[in-house]
C-alpha cells in the first residue's frame, strides 16, 4: 500500500510522475512556493490533523489550490499534506542565511530598545538578506499578495550563510533543549522526537524523513554490540531518541513534556515499564550519509 505521508495524489489531482499510475482528474507538474510564515502546520488533511510542521522560506511544490488550503510536498524531505494557502509566497526568494540561534526574531526597526511587535523566529527558518545596518541583518518579509515584502532586521549574531553549515546534528539537537514536546513540531517553540532528529539531520545537509517510523527504517547501519557513539540513534515502537554520549539520551518526550536529557539505561528501563516496549532498533549513520 502506497504509504500516505509520500503519495502526490488526493483524488483530484496528481503529480505528472504518476501519469498512468493513479486516477486523477488533472495531472500537473505542481509550482514552487516558499513559506512566508514563521511557523506552518502540515496537515494529513485539509482540516485535519498536524502531521509536521514547515519553517519560514522553507519551499513546497504545490499541486493543488482548493478553499483555501494547498495540497503539498515538502522540498526538505517529500512529505505530503495540506497547509493554508494564504501561508505560502510566490515567487519564491533565494535563501541566503539561515537561523542559528534557538529562536530569535524580525522587528521594522533596526533598534534593541525600540518597542515594537516581533516576528518569531525558529532555528532553520531560511531568509534572504538583502543588507545590514549595524549588528542588524535586512530582509523582506513576503506574503502571495506582496512579492516585494515588507522591510525587516534580524540580529546578524543569530545568523549564518546557507553553505555553512554544522557537522555535528546532535550539537544542533542540544540547541532545543527545554524546549516543550509538541506533536508534530519542528521549531524551537514546539517539537517531538522525530522533529529533534530532523532537524538536526537536515541542519548538517543529512537526509531524514519526518517520522520516527520512516527514519527507522532508512537511517544509518544497524548496531548490536552494545556500544553507544554520540550521534547514535536509539528507536522504540513510535519514539526516536539521540544518543549524546555513551551513557545519555537526548529526546522530545512526554515523560519530561520537553527536550531533555536523560540516563541511557533509565530511559531505556522507564520507556518500557509504561508499556512501550523495548529498543527496537539502534542505528548508526554511515560515512556515506554523512558525507552526502
Amino acid at each position: 500500500m502506497t504509504d500516505r505521508r509520500r503519495h502526490l495524489a488526493n483524488g483530484r489531482v496528481a503529480h505528472v510522475s504518476l501519469q498512468g499510475q493513479v486516477s486523477a482528474d488533472r495531472f500537473t507538474e505542481g509550482e514552487w512556493r516558499q513559506v512566508s510564515v514563521p511557523r506552518l502546520a502540515l496537515l494529513d488533511g485539509p482540516s485535519g490533523a498536524r502531521d509536521r510542521e514547515v519553517l519560514m522560506g522553507e519551499s513546497v511544490l504545490v499541486l493543488e489550490d482548493h478553499q483555501g488550503m494547498a495540497f503539498v510536498t515538502l522540498q526538505r524531505d517529500g512529505h505530503v499534506g495540506y497547509v493554508e494557502s494564504a501561508a505560502l509566497s510566490a515567487p519564491p526568494w533565494t535563501s541566503t542565511h539561515y537561523v542559528s540561534a534557538a529562536r530569535t526574531y524580525a522587528k521594522t526597526t533596526p533598534d534593541f530598545k525600540a518597542y515594537e511587535p516581533v516576528l518569531d523566529l525558529s532555528f532553520g527558518s531560511l531568509l534572504s538578506v538583502t543588507g545590514t545596518s549595524g549588528l542588524w541583518s535586512e530582509i523582506a518579509l513576503r506574503a502571495l499578495d506582496d512579492p516585494k515584502g515588507t522591510r525587516a532586521f534580524v540580529p546578524t549574531a543569530h545568523l549564518q550563510p546557507i553553505d555553512m553549515l554544522p557537522d555535528d546534528p546532535v550539537a544542533v539537537a542540544e540547541l532545543f533543549l527545554g524546549t516543550p514536546y509538541l506533536w508534530g513540531g519542528n521549531s524551537a517553540f514546539g517539537i517531538d522526537c522525530s522533529g529533534l532528529v530532523q532537524m538536526g539531520l537536515l541542519a548538517c545537509g543529512i537526509a531524514c524523513p519526518g517520522d520516527s517510523d520512516m527514519q527507522a527504517k532508512e537511517l544509518g547501519e544497524s548496531v548490536t554490540d552494545q556500544s553507544y557513539l554520540r550521534g547514535d540513534l536509539l528507536f522504540w515502537k513510535g519514539h526516536v531518541a539521540w544518543v549524546a554520549d555513551a551513557k545519555t539520551v537526548l529526546h522530545a518526550n512526554v515523560h519530561h513534556m520537553s527536550v531533555a536529557y536523560e540516563p541511557l539505561d533509565e530511559a531505556i528501563a522507564r520507556i518500557e515499564a509504561q508499556g512501550d516496549g523495548p529498543v527496537t532498533r539502534h542505528a548508526r549513520l554511515t560515512k556515506e550519509e554523512i558525507n552526502v
